[in-house]
């Protein structure tokens, strides 16, 4: 069937409107809009048969007219970001189902093959009125918020997009969990063991952190993406972790990272402090996450009986290098799957006695269990210092130093 033919039968089937009819031709030319080329298409198929040129008169039968409403989309969408900073922007919408399925008939009926579907034009000419009215620029890419138009109730939803920084936290304070923990009695919805605070600590370093940004970015909640995590009994010192701090829907989006760094500090003092490097983004954090960095620790280890430090020196030694089969621990078999894994110890040294305990510096592979390295775990953890030293020896304070083979990419 030719095209002054498809023109045809498309309006038999009821009063059509520029835009629709030209839609569904909407890949054939180029530097037309779909208003124009269904003008041209109606010219074209009026001349051909030599029938009166008859302008569409309303009533249009696939879109019930939803184009000559442009403009009180494009105001609705300024009235529904009223307050929101933002600079690039990008228009979505829910088609309603008769709209969609007319347009699909006349697909299969026709046999069309280079139609475009209503949603992708009503994205598009909205998304011109909005950036004509607010000078906002659309990005389909990465944009700062997204508009749903939902064209059967009149609504339009504004979905604003998590805002993302870099940095490396410290943590001075045992006892602190890295991010939120739901009370387990409740589950969050409070109770008298959670005194009705629905958390299991009333603070974590996701929380320290998140407490001013919250408030500075005028946002929702915060997410906390580490390089990894310390048990909650353990300081974060030295170089500090990575992480990836996610805001989410902020009302503002631009602000000083050194004002925001200095009021975390602030307002965090002497429990956990953060040096924020740079912007971030979400495909940095699947990076983030992904990257198995090595971990350095300070512990202090206790022995039962009597031991002099050479010795300890010496059954220390014999672990550098050495690849260890660890079982997964019974303090975090709960919430882990239960399976036998390698990890290397990369580099270990006895520092002297502090307080009738050995220090002791370990540089671990990614995934290593610090703590069952020295006890064993009862015989999880093989070869253990408890093992070679043929005596009962546990941690008693452990502090990470450095994560290194995070990415900093600055």
């Amino acid at each position: 069937m030719e095209i002054n033919e498809q023109v045809t039968a498309i309006l038999r089937y009821g009063e059509t409107c520029d835009h629709c009819l030209g839609r569904f031709f909407g890949k054939r030319s180029h530097g037309l809009t779909n208003d124009e080329r269904g003008c041209g298409l109606r010219i074209a198929s009026a001349l051909t048969e030599n029938k009166p040129y008859k302008r569409p008169s309303g009533d249009c039968w696939v879109c019930a007219d939803f184009f000559e409403t442009v403009p009180e989309w494009a105001e609705k969408v300024g009235e529904a970001v009223e307050g929101i900073k933002f600079s690039t922007f990008l228009i979505g919408c829910r088609v309603p189902p008769l709209i969609a399925e007319n347009e699909e008939m006349v697909w299969s009926d026709l046999s069309l093959s280079e139609p475009e579907p209503f949603k992708s034009e009503v994205n598009r000419e909205v998304g011109k009125a909005v950036s004509a009215r607010t000078g906002k620029v659309v990005n389909f890419k990465t944009p700062e918020i997204v508009c749903i138009l939902d064209i059967a109730n009149g609504n339009v939803e504004v979905l604003i997009n998590s805002v993302f920084f870099y940095g490396r936290y410290q943590k001075f304070e045992r006892g602190i969990p890295q991010t939120h923990w739901d009370c387990r009695a409740c589950k969050g919805a409070g109770c008298k063991k959670c005194n009705f605070t629905g958390a299991q600590y009333l603070d974590s370093v996701e929380e320290l952190i998140g407490r001013p940004v919250i408030g500075a970015f005028d946002a929702k909640g915060v997410i906390l993406h580490g390089a990894g995590r310390e048990d909650i009994d353990a300081r974060m010192v030295g170089t500090g972790r990575p992480f990836i701090l996610e805001v989410v829907e902020p009302k503002k989006r631009s602000l000083d990272l050194a004002e925001l760094e200095a009021a975390i500090n602030r307002t965090a003092e002497g429990r956990v402090s953060v040096a924020i490097k740079r912007w971030s983004d979400r495909p940095e954090v699947e990076t983030l996450k992904s990257n198995k960095a090595h971990k350095k620790y300070r512990i202090l280890v206790e022995v039962d009986g009597d031991l002099s430090a050479d010795e300890f020196a010496k059954a220390v030694k014999t672990l550098q290098g050495v690849t260890i089969h660890q079982r997964t621990p019974e303090r975090v078999a709960h919430r882990r799957s239960d399976k036998i894994r390698e990890r290397t110890v990369l580099d270990i040294e006895s520092l002297g006695v502090q307080d009738g305990k050995f220090v002791v510096e370990v540089l671990g592979e990614a995934g290593l269990y610090i703590k069952e390295l020295v006890s064993g775990d009862g015989g999880r953890t093989r070869p253990s210092l408890a093992e070679i030293l043929e005596r009962k020896a546990h941690v008693t304070s452990l502090d990470v130093t450095q994560v290194e083979g995070a990415k900093e990419g600055e």
